[in-house]
């Protein structure tokens, strides 16, 4: 079996130069902090070693076109569909956010300014949809209309998580059905779209849909984790940086929803109209970790990457790729970044 990363860099060899091609036909204007954003520039001109994300998306539409049987570059198109959409998402939530760094440098919003991140996310939006229909066969069309159905679930799961903010309590199953959206639609569509491209049996394209749902649900669950008890060094945002911004994330929803003294005392850290500092943050963690908000969302990654396994039982899959999307599965639960 080979290991997750090695996985990763093959789709990133194959989608990466499907992507560029796509990304370099847009204007002038547009061009440069695209590139920017995906770590082909650099803002002096010097070319960059950033890579552009972990390549999960990608791996997993080459691995569910090569799990029906067909060779990998029949999924490479969707693939980079998936990953426009998913970078246009990511321009468009840092500006949400306001953060100020991703990938271990300044994001698209604050070195260009908001009007140029916001136009370059909108302009990776469109050119997914774009090189899907240069050739609008029957295959790219259904990919087409999958992609959009899983977009409009993602950005419904953006709203609702924009939404927590107003709320002055969120349960644990809020963020997960907000979650399916927000991260499972868009992972469903990305380990399924190569088998849909590949003409695929329905029973075949749905076991993956739902295998990418579940593991998005799992990838975001650790996400959560990493985003307050990961080391910035690695995962390249601020130490605490969702506590720091007040995120009602899965650990801190199981904990203000909670009938503990944690959860009184998390509240009116959350309630503070000043800035957080160090020290509230620390005992944020302290509290979460005390009502068992970390050991809860731990619990629900994992029953989620059950679920995904699961799902791939029973439809016919190529025993190689078959066995990569069970690695690929290891590697969501063990990442630190």
């Amino acid at each position: 079996m080979k290991s997750a990363p090695s996985i990763l860099e093959r789709a990133r060899q194959i989608v990466e130069p499907e992507i560029e091609t796509a990304v370099n036909e847009l204007c002038p204007e547009l061009l440069f902090p695209v590139r920017y954003h995906f770590g082909w520039q650099e803002i002096d001109g010097t070319p960059s070693s950033v890579r552009s994300g972990k390549g999960l998306r990608p791996a997993l539409a080459i691995l569910s076109a090569e799990a029906v049987g067909e060779p990998a570059t029949t999924g490479a198109l969707g693939a980079a569909a998936v990953e426009l959409i998913h970078n246009f998402s990511l321009i468009h939530d840092d500006i949400i956010d306001g953060d100020t760094e991703r990938r271990h440098r300044t994001t698209v919003w604050k070195a260009f300014g908001v009007n140029d991140a916001v136009i370059s996310g909108d302009a990776l939006h469109t050119l997914a949809f774009q090189i899907l229909l240069l050739d609008p066969s029957p295959e790219r069309v259904t990919a087409s209309s999958r992609l959009a159905k899983a977009t409009t679930l993602m950005l419904a799961g953006q709203a609702a998580d924009m939404s927590f903010n107003d709320q002055p309590i969120v349960t644990f199953e809020d963020c997960v059905a907000m979650e399916a959206g927000k991260t499972g639609a868009l992972l469903g569509c990305a380990a399924s779209i190569g088998a849909v491209l590949s003409g695929a049996q329905k029973n075949q394209i749905d076991a993956l849909d739902q295998y990418g749902q579940k593991l998005g649900i799992a990838f975001q669950a650790i996400d959560d984790i990493l985003g307050i008890w990961g080391d910035s060094e690695i995962t390249g945002k601020p130490a605490g940086n969702d506590l720091r911004e007040r995120k009602k994330s899965m650990p801190v929803a199981f904990t203000l929803s909670s009938n503990t003294i944690e959860a009184e005392e998390l509240k009116d850290i959350y309630n503070k109209q000043t800035d957080l500092n160090d020290a509230e943050i620390k005992r944020a963690k302290v509290l979460i970790e005390k009502s068992g908000g970390k050991e809860r969302t731990q619990e629900e990654a994992q029953n989620q990457l059950s679920s995904a396994l699961k799902a791939l039982e029973g439809a016919e899959f190529e025993d190689k790729p078959l066995e990569e999307l069970q690695e690929i599965t290891v590697f969501v639960h063990e990442r630190d970044h």
